[in-house]
């Protein structure tokens, strides 16, 4: 008679056998964490039952620190001190950080920007990690151990270097990254698992500093994206900055700005108002926005500290018509992902909703619009992304139980490629592939005798280098002396599951080779990576002719280079007349090279492949006459 296993409830009945993982969502708002007991998924509060925890880090005088509602509660007094929305800062430069306007002290230092606290310098990377370390630890005490792992999502648009930050942050924190999931992707994962569904489905997710939109192919335990899209300067902390905005006209503070923060800023400057009163300000609009969820108006009200007292009512029509525009650009956004997966509304089953900011009753209705049917809500919109991760996280620790045969296939969100001859960009992996990716390309050399070649690696949609943002550079040395176009150099880009990008470049008769991780500096910014796509299709034929115009530059001076090089050597074999025709033809490609034009370049470039004919034959004879000159025909290879 076999022995019943018995267990405190909660608990699995062979805790040795169980791996702890957890998932985690960093918001830049709220962030969470959320692990798999006895087959169910559960978030894990703090010790009031709490399971959200306010993104903020308040570094005190005298080297204290504080995480999370504590920090919030003092985001108003000591804005310089309290650092909110580091998401926004993580992988980027000064000039980036710049851009955001905030009340930070920021600091220039090699790799990413720093700021300047009562305790010294910090940078984002150590401002997320005190986020994760306090998630880790309520997450230890709640499962009763150290943990063997964690998934961390991101922004489905956060590139390379913000990728990496993340790591970087979750290790300092002691947490070892099972891997990064695109914040999109996890959802689908919770509702894809808890409801048992299939087919397509589109994931439309709206946090507090950006917006994502993912659609997904849900079919027998495969979840595949098939196409994603986004604007990361956009979250519901834009519709909140609105809020503030319509207040600073109502009241006539030092007038009223434009849409802009810069202009929000100089208002506050002009009226000599601290930047603790727009942090008030901010803080109180997120109120009055989450109150117009449920309610058809309310009082905006807040005390500035040269005792003005603002209190406006608003409604939530008049809400709604000053976010028309902010709401349109999510639309907007997700119309061009459906045709990036060749996709009509009516194609896809279902559309969940995620972060925060769609409790608001205009996004369910825009989004029930466009799809024509009812968005799916049944997950919490706070929490459904920490509880996809925590099932991938719950998978990757081997925590392996009946039914989780199923397979995540993620997808790059920009294009990575290479520099050609000529500036131009040859596209290795496309957008919107499928990762993890390994493809391969050949290339060859330009000139005889080269003997190392550049590699300048690329992100983006257009056709020119110049246009696109550059990832890395590497030099592939040592390669042995061969006519152009000979050698065979094969360069190798792979994308791991984290979407962090690897490429290696092997000169195949040879075996030299070299390699690069790319680990950028810092990252794209909040314009250039929101922009990239919607540049990419305005300028599309523009960047067609262009491209058009430099291969036919490049192959204007490939031959006018082996022209040449080939007069110097062989000149002797041709007469006054024939010299004096091949001078001109190539004084004709010459002047056609520097035309806009591509076609006088491709007719010059024909012609003087035309008066070269012969020449080439001459030379080809005199080749094989040299080589035979002086062998038996005994000696020759058969």
């Amino acid at each position: 008679m076999a022995l019943l296993q018995i267990s405190e409830p909660g608990a699995s009945p062979d805790p040795h056998q169980r791996r702890l993982a957890v998932g985690i969502d960093l918001g830049t708002t709220n962030s969470l964490v959320a692990t798999v007991r006895s087959g169910a998924v559960e978030v894990i509060g703090d010790e009031g039952g709490r399971a959200l925890l306010p993104s903020v880090v308040r570094y005190a005088a005298g080297g204290s620190v504080s995480v999370g509602a504590e920090a919030a509660a003092q985001a108003a007094a000591d804005p310089v001190n309290t650092i909110v929305s580091v998401k926004r800062f993580m992988g980027r430069g000064l000039a980036d950080a710049r851009r955001q306007r905030t009340p930070y002290r920021f600091v220039d230092a090699p790799g990413m920007v720093r700021l300047h606290t009562a305790c010294g310098e910090v940078s984002p990377v150590e401002v997320s990690s005190k986020i994760l370390q306090v998630l880790r630890e309520r997450a230890e005490q709640a499962l009763g151990g150290p943990l063997a792992g964690a998934v961390i999502t991101v922004p489905a648009y956060f590139d390379d270097a913000q990728r990496q930050a993340t790591k970087d942050a979750a290790q300092l924190a002691g947490l070892h990254v099972l891997r990064l999931l695109n914040e999109p992707t996890a959802a689908a994962v919770a509702y894809g698992l808890d409801n048992g569904v299939e087919g397509v489905y589109a994931i439309y997710d709206l946090g507090g500093g950006t917006f994502d939109i993912s659609v997904l192919e849900l079919s027998k335990g495969v979840f595949q994206v098939i196409a994603t899209g986004g604007d990361s300067s956009l979250g519901g902390d834009d519709f909140d900055r609105r809020i503030v905005e319509w207040a600073l006209a109502e009241t006539g503070i030092a007038g009223a700005p434009d849409r802009s923060p810069e202009a929000m800023d100089e208002a506050f400057t002009r009226a000599q108002l601290p930047p603790g009163d727009l942090r008030a300000m901010l803080i109180e609009a997120r109120r009055t926005k989450e109150a117009l969820s449920s309610a058809e108006r309310d009082t905006y009200r807040v005390q500035l500290s040269d005792a003005n007292r603002v209190r406006l009512p608003l409604t939530v029509d008049r809400f709604e018509a000053m976010t028309a525009d902010l709401l349109e650009r999510t639309i907007t956004t997700t119309r061009r992902v459906l045709r990036d997966a060749r996709l009509a509304p009516q194609d896809v089953k279902g559309v969940v909703l995620v972060g925060g900011a769609t409790r608001m009753p205009q996004v369910r209705r825009a989004v029930g619009r466009l799809f024509g049917r009812e968005p799916l809500i049944d997950l919490d919109p706070d929490r459904v992304v920490a509880m996809g991760a925590a099932i991938q996280a719950n998978l990757l620790a081997g925590n392996r139980a009946a039914g989780d045969d199923w397979l995540l296939l993620d997808v790059i969100p920009l294009s990575l490629g290479l520099e050609t001859m000529g500036g131009l960009v040859e596209r290795i992996i496309p957008r919107n592939s499928t990762i993890p990716v390994a493809r391969s390309q050949d290339f060859t050399t330009f000139k005889d005798g080269q003997r190392a070649m550049a590699i300048h690696v690329v992100q983006g949609e257009r056709e020119l280098v110049d246009d696109c943002r550059s990832l890395a550079r590497f030099e592939l040395r040592g390669l042995p002396p061969m006519a152009a176009g000979a050698a065979r150099i094969r360069v190798t880009f792979q994308v791991d599951a984290d979407g962090l990008l690897s490429v290696s470049a092997l000169e195949q008769t040879s075996g030299v080779n070299a390699s690069v991780v790319v680990k950028p500096s810092y990252g794209l910014s909040d314009e250039e990576i929101a922009g990239m796509l919607q540049t990419g299709f305005a300028h599309a034929e523009d960047d067609r002719r262009a491209r058009v115009l430099r291969e036919q530059q490049v192959e204007a001076d490939r031959l006018l280079e082996a022209t040449r090089v080939a007069l110097a050597v062989d000149g002797a074999l041709l007469s006054a007349t024939e010299r004096s025709t091949i001078d001109g033809q190539i004084d004709k490609l010459v002047q056609a090279r520097a035309a806009t034009d591509p076609m006088p370049i491709r007719n010059a470039v024909a012609e003087l492949a035309r008066a070269t004919e012969s020449f080439a034959a001459r030379r080809m004879d005199r080749s094989i006459a040299d080589a035979l000159t002086g062998r038996r025909v005994d000696e020759l290879p058969r």
